[in-house]
């Protein structure tokens, strides 16, 4: 039997009814925004739900929108349902100054390097992580460069001439 968007709308709302804070389909994929503080609940029935079995994380990472005021960071999760051949899409937002949610790692071991680089990226500090540390920057570096809070290029730059990039 096929697995269809209803089938998962319809479990989450009853099983976490005021934890789906919202439900679109871009392109015909299924993104569901969650509550950040039950990602590893609703995962995990997700994963553990014999008719769906949402076994393969297929990646995990980071956005930064800072015009969305409480919400400007958050966590996007990509699931697949390989014996339904069934993507899911979670995504979690959080404000920036409490950017903290639960590791995935007790459910899927391919988590640990993914929030790693999260981290390292944006600055998501997962809680209870075996080893959270950067894991591609440089251990000192005091900033998360893909925040959108800082510039695109460096200004400090003296051997740059703008001539040689079309400016």
């Amino acid at each position: 039997m096929a697995l269809s968007n209803e089938q998962i709308i319809t479990f989450l709302q009853e099983q976490f009814p005021s934890d789906i804070l919202g439900i679109e389909n871009p392109y015909g994929l299924l993104s569901i925004e969650i509550n950040p503080a039950k990602n590893i609940e609703i995962i995990k029935a997700l994963k553990e739900n014999e008719a769906f079995d949402f076994i393969f994380l297929t990646d995990l990472c980071g956005v930064h929108f800072p015009d969305n005021k409480g919400k400007e960071v958050g966590v996007i999760y990509h699931l697949h349902a390989l014996a339904h051949n069934f993507r899911l899409r979670l995504k979690a937002f959080m404000p920036e100054s409490n950017t903290e949610i639960n590791t995935l790692t007790s459910l899927y071991a391919s988590a640990n390097w993914m929030e790693r680089e999260t981290y390292d990226f944006f600055g998501i500090r997962f809680i209870g992580h075996p080893d959270m540390r950067r894991i591609l920057n440089v251990d000192h570096m005091e900033m998360f460069p893909l925040l959108k809070q800082y510039p695109l290029e460096d200004s400090s730059r003296t051997d740059k001439d703008d001539r040689f990039f079309g400016r």
